[in-house]
């Protein structure tokens, strides 16, 4: 693969993995040095990129692992995954999809770490169950269970009921075939 061909091809995958990164941080900073650090990683390891395979889970997959190694080395660190002390930062006006959207975080740092990461790849990577499971290294099965467990609980932290909570599914959900990139 040439040069230009794979530098276009992260370029494209870009949007996919901020979003990614900043689901998985809760922290828009944090999410580009992470997205930042995963170009680099991946550009000096551009050679044991398999041509044929799914570009944008070999990228989730340096993401995944630079974010877990970076957590347990800041480990020690108080962090405000709750947002607690940003909360206490006075906004002006105009807010409303500001604080639906953190409502929304907030849920979903409230859910278990296996569903949230699960949440996260499926509905913001739009990886497939079978490239979801290969990344996590377990069942495709279990990972449309975890994905199953993590929309109830999400639609019921959010207060979702009935067909309300349908809206956390996305029309024409099919994960058998993966998305090629």
């Amino acid at each position: 693969m040439s040069e230009a061909a794979f530098t276009d091809m992260m370029v494209a995958e870009m949007p996919y993995l901020r979003a990614f990164a900043l689901s998985l941080s809760g922290s828009a900073s944090v999410a580009d040095d992470l997205v930042q650090e995963t170009l680099v990683k991946a550009w000096s390891h551009a050679d044991s990129f398999e041509t044929g395979t799914n570009f944008r889970a070999w990228l989730v997959t340096i993401l995944r692992n630079t974010y877990f190694n970076q957590y347990r080395k800041l480990s020690r660190e108080v962090q405000d995954n709750d947002h607690i002390h940003a909360g206490q930062i006075a906004v002006g006006g105009g807010q409303e999809t500001s604080v639906a959207m953190r409502d929304v975080q907030r849920a979903i740092n409230l859910l278990p770490a296996d569903q949230r990461e699960i949440l996260l790849m499926i509905g913001v990577t739009e990886l497939s169950y079978e490239e979801a499971a290969q990344i996590c290294n377990i069942a495709v099965g279990t990972v449309k269970s975890r994905l199953n467990r993590a929309r109830a609980r999400l639609a019921e932290l959010l207060g979702l009921t009935g067909d309300d909570s349908t809206m956390l599914d996305r029309p024409g959900e099919d994960r058998k075939n993966p998305s090629s990139t």
